[in-house]
């Protein structure tokens, strides 16, 4: 497989998607490693098994309809493995594994099939005090914007995912790219306040719009950053309560087609009257009660 990512929005031709099934008892509130998660188990309200597998079902469809190749990883017993994009990632033709929570280390064996269809030399493991995970890495051809916190505590923070020796790590992988640091709000308990990983705060849709929430952002100069870069008559500035339920975190099939979840009314109505996108609506609402949505649930391999 030649894998090849270099942006958000291209011809989407092969895609892992997350799995929806064993996936164990729904964790104690020490056991959450995310906002969401933690609001979930306090509330009596985490999904169920049931519920996952018809949303990522529905999503599976999508694509299907659009003659995209659905890979999927192994089922490990009793392990969550929605989320695929926190596993890997891909930046043009190499695929970085992430050094992801302790927790989650085991939910990487169950790739193993299709890292085999990829050359060894296009696969790379970070060092150990490189952390970043993929929802944190979002790509724009030559620019990526990597959601990171550098502050003193970032070891005290669950959902503190990417650090500054990631960075320089990509840096020095992808030399000629420019790599633009937004520093994130970070919260473990508070769904409202922290913002988990980058693609939860901004994402780019068609071939030069995008989507934000303001104050997902530590420095107001990150955010204006980005109005500056998209011009302001391209981005679509969320609310709070929109960030809440994760409307930035829709997944683009093509420059043209973005898959978004189905109570993103006032999102979905702009991207299609606005941006003139086609938008397929899907029902995702459960998963996101886990802290992660569409976005989250991929790992894009080819787009052309």
């Amino acid at each position: 497989m030649i894998l090849n990512i270099q942006n958000e929005t291209s011809q989407l031709k092969t895609v892992v998607l997350g799995q929806p099934y064993s996936l164990g008892k729904a964790p104690s509130l020490e056991e959450t490693y995310d906002a969401k998660s933690y609001e979930s188990v306090q509330k009596g309200m985490y999904p169920v098994e049931e519920d996952i597998a018809t949303e990522m079902t529905a999503f599976e469809k999508v694509f299907l309809k659009y003659g995209v190749e659905v890979l999927r990883p192994l089922i490990l017993p009793n392990c969550n493995q929605v989320y695929a994009r926190d596993v890997a990632f891909v930046i043009d033709d190499k695929i970085i594994t992430s050094n992801i929570i302790p927790d989650r280390a085991d939910e990487q064996e169950a790739y193993a099939p299709i890292y085999s269809e990829i050359a060894f030399n296009k696969i790379y493991n970070l060092p150990e005090k490189a952390h970043v995970e993929g929802g944190d890495v979002v790509l724009y051809n030559d620019t990526i914007f990597v959601g990171t916190y550098t502050e003193r505590d970032y070891p005290e923070y669950k959902t503190a995912r990417t650090n500054a020796y990631a960075i320089a790590f990509l840096r020095e992988l992808f030399s000629e790219k420019t790599f633009i640091p937004l520093e994130l709000e970070k919260d473990d308990t508070d769904p409202r306040k922290g913002i988990l990983h980058l693609d939860c705060t901004f994402m780019p849709v068609g071939n030069d719009k995008a989507i934000i929430y303001k104050g997902g952002f530590k420095d107001i100069n990150d955010y204006q950053f980005l109005v500056d870069f998209f011009g302001k008559e391209n981005v679509f500035d969320i609310t709070r309560e929109e960030m809440y339920y994760m409307n930035t975190n829709v997944f683009s099939i093509s420059p043209t087609v973005v898959v978004s979840e189905e109570r993103f009314t006032r999102l979905n109505q702009y991207m299609r009257d606005q941006w003139e996108l086609t938008v397929e609506v899907v029902p995702y609402y459960e998963i996101s009660k886990m802290g992660g949505l569409l976005r989250c649930s991929t790992l894009p391999l080819v787009r052309e």
